[in-house]
């Protein structure tokens, strides 16, 4: 019999490379389901459905919402995000272990539905070097800049409310850091 497989969730303020990190967690990770998040943000480019997110109209995800479907949801800078819940209950009682990228509202209703889920933070190395990554992507316009570094500086205040926190300074040696956190938090 399968051993139930256990909840990370990482957060990190937009820009911080929380997606490229959770990328090359699960090539290093074993039995690791990545949950793909519903949104109502336009996609950007060379984004695909179903697999960065479930792209929905804002009608679509507030059916869900009433539903119950989703494990969180939260808006954040104007759209809905949420973590569809199903997907997840089935891959943990498969064994696996299941990664979430949660922004720090999601966080926190998870942590009342499962206190049990394992939570990381990610922070950038500075602000200045946020402010450089999020310019460098090109995908947003000057007050959306604005936005999400506000939007940061809020969340950067959550951090010691999770179970570890670490810095994206270098993409392998914070990847190694989360590994041997989740294989000590077994």
């Amino acid at each position: 019999m399968n051993k139930k497989g256990k909840l990370y969730i990482i957060s990190a303020p937009s820009g911080t490379g929380k997606s490229t990190v959770i990328r090359e967690l699960l090539k290093k990770k074993d039995n690791a389901f990545f949950s793909v998040s519903a949104t109502t943000r336009e996609p950007r480019e060379g984004e695909v459905n179903g697999v960065n997110y479930w792209f929905l109209t804002r009608p679509e995800f507030e059916r869900m919402v009433e539903e119950g479907a989703f494990l969180e949801h939260a808006q954040y800078v104007g759209n809905y995000y949420g973590t569809p819940l199903q997907p997840i209950l089935d891959s943990m009682a498969a064994g696996n272990d299941a990664i979430l990228d949660i922004e720090v509202q999601g966080f926190r209703q998870i942590k009342q539905k499962m206190p049990e889920a394992v939570s990381i933070f990610i922070v950038p190395p500075s602000m200045e070097e946020l402010e450089r990554r999020l310019r460098s992507r090109g995908t947003d316009s000057e007050e959306r800049i604005r936005q999400r570094l506000a939007q940061a500086e809020r969340e950067l205040e959550m951090a010691p409310f999770y179970d570890k926190v670490v810095t994206n300074d270098v993409v392998q040696r914070v990847t190694d850091e989360i590994l041997a956190f989740m294989d000590q938090s077994r």
